[in-house]
């Protein structure tokens, strides 16, 4: 029975059946092809035979292996690399099928490759998840044939192999990189260093044309016989909070990804930027009730529990209550904070129900709320208006864009910090606007 399963015809065998067939229906007409219609039929036995004993004569005779990691990297390319061993005393010909798991929604995966004896060969292939969780991988299935091409014999290995998809790690270290290397810039990060204006002390340093002559050392100038100027840094260990708003709204999809995941990816790449540079960082989620409070803390291995705490994050089909989370701030954030309010409105009246409570929160702290641009009403935007259909969706989506400026308008009006963004380029906003409220001196 475990021969039967293993076994599979190879497609040239029909050709191969196919022409004996011709052979015998035109040996009606023609009788001399009757025997070599004969012949052809004993010679596809005999190559049928050669190539079962040539496959499943020897034990072990193909190994291969899938490298998962430990973790996959939520919304990002994942390579999954696989390395396959030839122990055939011939040259084969391979068809690879990995059993995806059911979240990638994928079942036309295959590669075709040929091994020499004793070949080893290794080839990746890229999976993107946009959901969190735990992804099952099936068999890794393939099918081998010889060059006779009659049968394929089927191999499976390492079935039911799990992976956890966590949030995106890949681009916490392409920011942190990025940072560590100074080439912010060249992505759009801004690096920006205040100087002289700040309270916390760095360093003695030469007076150079242009410094404050206000920042003089005297006693070091004397000492050293030239100007000697103070220099001062952006103050440190200042109490940053990510707030997620995990209600219905954030559960709106671009690009397969919902607006939570991209909330939470830019949390994890911010949050690991703000402690290197030596802030106090936290994080809470919320909708109709606090789902999570990580108070601010300064320290790098902090990461680790923030990665675990976003990796259970999931949207509520709730409206989210905002006098909650005011209620909160106020009992256990007792200390002037940079708050990021991940959120999204669609609508300005929305935005209005929830101005009172935003306007309390920021009379304390620093808010900056983040809000998300509707990325898909760019296809509408942009089309020619033909007829009247087309006006009207055009008029509507106009509509809604200009709404979104207008929330910006509203909060400005309030002393309120935004951040009006499209969902693939949050993080790099988010970054932006913590460094320039660091160099301006706000919080």
């Amino acid at each position: 029975m475990k021969f039967l399963k293993s076994l599979y015809i190879h497609k040239q065998l029909y050709i191969y059946i196919a022409l004996a067939s011709v052979c015998f229906l035109l040996s009606y007409w023609i009788p001399v092809l009757y025997a070599v219609a004969w012949i052809l039929t004993i010679c596809i036995i005999v190559l049928l035979l050669i190539d079962i004993l040539l496959l499943y004569q020897p034990k072990n005779a193909l190994n291969a292996r899938r490298i998962l990691p430990d973790k996959f990297s939520n919304s990002d390319n994942n390579p999954i690399p696989i390395t396959i061993t030839n122990n055939y005393g011939f040259k084969i010909h391979l068809d690879v099928i990995d059993e995806l798991p059911i979240q990638f929604q994928k079942r036309d995966f295959s590669y075709q490759t040929s091994l020499n004896p004793t070949q080893n060969h290794n080839f990746e292939y890229l999976a993107r998840p946009v959901d969190r969780g735990e992804y099952y991988f099936g068999h890794l299935n393939i099918f081998v044939s010889s060059v006779l091409k009659i049968i394929k014999r089927k191999y499976k290995f390492q079935n039911q192999q799990m992976v956890m998809v966590y949030p995106s790690i890949i681009q916490m270290q392409k920011y942190d990189f990025l940072a560590i290397s100074n080439a912010l810039t060249e992505i759009g990060l801004k690096k920006i260093r205040r100087i002289g204006n700040t309270s916390e002390f760095e360093q003695i340093k030469d007076y150079v044309q242009g410094d404050d002559f206000r920042t003089v050392n005297w006693k070091a100038t004397a000492k050293r016989a030239q100007l000697m100027v103070n220099q001062f840094q952006d103050e440190k260990s200042q109490p940053i909070y990510s707030i997620i708003d995990t209600g219905r709204i954030m559960k709106m999809p671009f690009n397969g990804l919902k607006l939570l995941d991209y909330a939470i990816n830019s949390t994890l790449a911010f949050s690991n930027v703000a402690l290197k540079k030596h802030d106090k960082v936290g994080m809470i989620s919320f909708s109709k009730k606090i789902e999570t409070f990580l108070p601010a803390i300064q320290k790098l291995t902090y990461l680790n529990r923030i990665l675990e705490t976003l990796y259970n994050i999931d949207t509520q089909f709730t409206d989210s209550d905002f006098g909650l989370l005011y209620a909160q701030l106020k009992r256990k954030v007792t200390h002037r904070s940079l708050l990021l309010l991940y959120t999204n409105f669609e609508h300005i009246s929305g935005l209005k129900r929830q101005m009172p409570y935003l306007q309390a929160i920021s009379k304390k702290h620093m808010l900056v709320v983040v809000l998300f641009e509707n990325t898909e009403l760019d296809t509408i935007l942009n089309e020619n208006a033909e007829d009247l259909q087309t006006i009207y969706h055009k008029t509507i989506a106009e509509k809604f864009a200009f709404e979104k400026r207008l929330m910006v308008k509203e909060l400005q009006k309030h002393g309120i910090q935004s951040i009006l963004t499209t969902p693939e380029n949050l993080t790099i906003n988010t970054i932006n606007k913590y460094l320039e409220i660091k160099a301006r001196g706000l919080l």
